[in-house]
């Protein structure tokens, strides 16, 4: 039987991941202590490892595919097959930003400032890169945790760090002077398996059903019935992806209308419809939307 061996990522995202596997249809159980979790999916093996050395894993061919981050296929260097990219995050639904950060009180103002100064961080050759590109010399260390504390205490000058929210940036009284990058989680391959019929088709139609379940995630169905006097008018009230479906109750003069919105418009969109006469109004979450 063909297998496909697929890395999932330690770490902070590992749940969420395993959480968008789920939505996508594949059950994931982690087990403690063990790095290699069960799926109900006889066509997949899966291992978890650092999102930092998925590319390098999937790049040597001792896995086929992984999920990682793009700042860490950027770091890496890497040369694997980039399947998509899947926007999702431990805590918010945007790309997370690797910035420039010193000390609330430090006189570097801008990035001509850091010259001769030392930086640490976790990036180390994405950091080293940026400063050559602009001709700023700065000492850079690889910082094995804690990055925000070094700069708080002195130990150097300024950090390279990632943030979604900002807040532990904040809660230590830093200041950002610079925005190096956004990244966001990516979906890699190694070049041979994705030159492999059976892995390639294995791999795109498990990209197609994770992102439909990442396009679901901030949408859901609605469904209510309008008569036929006021059916332009609730129509006219509706955003959709595509045209609203539109079908007539039996044998009455009323119509079933069924359509597919942003989370966030239907707190305000609902009253609306009401107002204008749609009735039954049913809202109900979405698992994929390809």
């Amino acid at each position: 039987m063909n297998q496909l061996k697929l890395g999932l990522p330690k770490g902070s995202l590992e749940k969420a991941t395993i959480a968008l596997f789920e939505s996508a249809g594949w059950l994931i159980k982690p087990t403690a202590r063990n790095y290699f979790p069960e799926i109900d999916d006889p066509e997949l093996a899966c291992s978890i490892c650092r999102p930092q050395e998925m590319s390098r894993y999937v790049e040597s061919g001792m896995l086929d595919a992984g999920i990682t981050g793009k700042d860490w296929t950027m770091e890496n260097q890497s040369e694997a097959v980039l399947v998509c990219d899947l926007v999702y995050s431990k805590v918010s639904r945007r790309p997370t930003r690797w910035i420039i950060a010193v000390a609330g009180n430090s006189d570097i103002r801008k990035l001509e400032d850091l010259e001769g100064k030392k930086i640490s961080t976790e990036l180390v050759n994405v950091a080293r890169r940026f400063f050559a590109s602009r001709n700023i010399n700065v000492e850079i260390e690889f910082s094995w945790g804690a990055t925000e504390a070094k700069v708080v205490s002195g130990l150097v000058d300024a950090i390279v760090e990632v943030t979604e929210t900002e807040s532990t940036i904040r809660a230590h009284g830093l200041r950002i002077i610079h925005e190096l990058m956004e990244s966001n989680t990516q979906f890699i391959a190694n070049k041979e398996s994705w030159n492999d019929p059976w892995k390639r088709e294995k791999i795109e139609n498990m990209a197609m059903l994770l992102q439909g379940a990442l396009r679901a995630d901030r949408i859901v169905g609605l469904k209510m019935n309008v008569s036929q006097e006021r059916l332009d008018e609730v129509v006219g009230l509706l955003p959709s992806l595509n045209a609203p479906t539109i079908a007539n109750l039996y044998q009455k003069s009323w119509f079933s209308v069924e359509t597919v919105v942003s989370e966030d418009e239907v707190r305000d969109l609902i009253p609306k419809l009401k107002k204008h006469g749609a009735e039954g109004i049913i809202e109900y979450s979405l698992n994929k939307v390809i």
